[in-house]
């Protein structure tokens, strides 16, 4: 979505990266596991930040292929999803998992937030909580 509204491919910021066991509550009732991935990424275009996104993914879940590419860090993660079937599962937000974004990087706006869980068809992969930023409208 964020390409097609560029019209280009975007630019992903690498903000901070972590393999952890200390999560929010929320992850750990949305995806199951013990290890997961924390990602603070932001997407830009024209200059611009259009989006930011935290992300935990679940380790022991994943292909190694698909760390690979997260590690790597030059493509956004529905690059990477599409390679996979899954589908997209709207959640309700936690304050926690918002103020984990929001202690990284921009400012907390939850009118254009939203929070959703990957799933595959053997297990949830991740936990996404993302915002638009006024990148996403061209001037």
């Amino acid at each position: 979505m964020c390409e097609a509204l560029a019209q280009r491919p975007v630019t992903v910021q690498l903000h901070h990266q972590r393999q952890t066991t200390d999560v929010p509550v929320a992850v750990r009732e949305q995806l199951g596991g013990d290890r997961w991935l924390e990602r603070v990424t932001s997407l830009h275009a024209h200059g611009r930040v259009m989006m930011d996104n935290l992300s935990y993914t679940r380790l022991d879940a994943v292909p190694d292929w698909f760390l690979s590419g997260l590690d790597a860090g030059q493509a956004p993660v529905g690059h990477l999803l599409g390679k996979l079937f899954v589908q997209r599962e709207g959640m309700p937000g936690s304050a926690d998992v918002a103020q984990a974004l929001w202690s990284r990087v921009g400012l907390p706006d939850t009118r254009a937030s939203r929070c959703y869980r990957v799933v595959t068809p053997e297990s949830p992969l991740m936990l996404i909580f993302e915002v638009y930023r006024d990148g996403m409208v061209q001037r």
